[in-house]
């Protein structure tokens, strides 16, 4: 009798060791090591146009777009992204044939100097040529997708017109949806959902990033202090699991934002219990944590500017845009 308690037990601490020891789950107890950066965050002054606070940074070529969501006129702006000087505004609000009636994200086309621009009110998304725009704040984007509202996406990475990975919804009932990354075809429509689900989350909200050079992408959940890894095949590569996982279904608290692949690091936007999103987590590529960025500022959008290695903020704060600099910082 003895002997088989014995034996059970050591298959019992087997499969427990196995289970926690999986190379693919990394627990992170603690993220501890914070470097304070407010004094290297410079404002960035724009007297004209007004820019509501609700508003998206993108960037191509040598411009920062500003997209804003609420306003009730032209609603992209572009600037130098050296200077900071306005050039000109376009994609005016309404129901016309040039017009964007509710807009949405904007995929950015750097080898044609294309930007994308979703209409989520015609269900369409516009092609707008960069050096036309430049030329004509009145220019008539063409459609460029007719989008099935069935299942669209949201946001996506532009990498030619068979290839771009981005995030899907898919409606299931009113007010309720399943969000997940997909490879996209523009030009037949076709939509590829990536294969890998988490077990324990019950109601998903993510946002993503995804790196072509490392063949990988990263899920980002709004609910749970969870990171997931695929490859661009949809396999799992790495769950990293933070200080405060839990596998509740609950909006109580909101965890990751947006964020973006920066060489062997990810970068992403973190609130957390402070309620608003003040912080940048840095991590390396298998997930491994580094360090955390507090800039004192409450952070409401960025983009990475690579030419520059920058990031170019909406802030919700005393002031409502900025820029840092990150050399020497990651």
């Amino acid at each position: 009798m003895r002997k088989k308690i014995f034996s059970s037990l050591i298959i019992v601490l087997f499969f427990s060791s196995c289970r926690y020891n999986n190379t693919t789950e990394k627990h992170h107890n603690e993220r501890n090591n914070i470097v304070n950066i407010h004094d290297k965050i410079k404002e960035i002054t724009i007297e004209n146009p007004l820019i509501s606070s609700s508003s998206r940074v993108y960037i191509i070529d040598k411009y920062l777009i500003i997209e804003d969501l609420h306003i009730l006129d032209t609603q992209i702006h572009l600037f130098d992204k050296n200077t900071f000087e306005y050039i000109i505004s376009t994609a005016a609000r309404g129901q016309g044939p040039c017009e964007i009636t509710r807009i949405g994200h904007i995929g950015i086309d750097e080898m044609n100097r294309k930007f994308y621009v979703s209409d989520h009110g015609k269900n369409k998304i516009f092609g707008f040529l960069l050096d036309s725009v430049l030329g004509n704040s009145s220019y008539c984007p063409e459609v460029k997708v007719n989008m099935n509202n069935k299942l669209f996406p949201s946001e996506y990475e532009y990498i030619n017109d068979t290839l771009c990975i981005g995030r899907f919804i898919e409606p299931i009932e009113v007010g309720d949806f399943k969000p997940t990354i997909g490879r996209w075809n523009m030009n037949t429509g076709e939509v590829t959902l990536m294969k890998y689900k988490h077990p324990e989350v019950e109601k998903k909200r993510i946002v993503f990033a995804i790196s072509t050079d490392k063949n990988l992408y990263v899920e980002f959940y709004n609910y749970h202090d969870l990171l997931t890894i695929c490859n661009l095949d949809g396999e799992l590569q790495y769950n990293i699991y933070g200080p405060k996982w839990d596998n509740k279904k609950s909006n109580k608290i909101d965890y990751f934002h947006k964020g973006f692949f920066k060489d062997d690091n990810i970068l992403v936007l973190y609130t957390g219990e402070e309620k608003t999103s003040t912080k940048i987590i840095v991590f390396n590529v298998n997930g491994d944590y580094i360090k955390t960025l507090e800039t004192k500022y409450s952070i409401r959008d960025f983009c990475y500017d690579k030419e520059n290695n920058r990031l170019i903020m909406n802030l919700d704060d005393e002031i409502q845009f900025a820029y840092l600099e990150l050399d020497g910082i990651v």
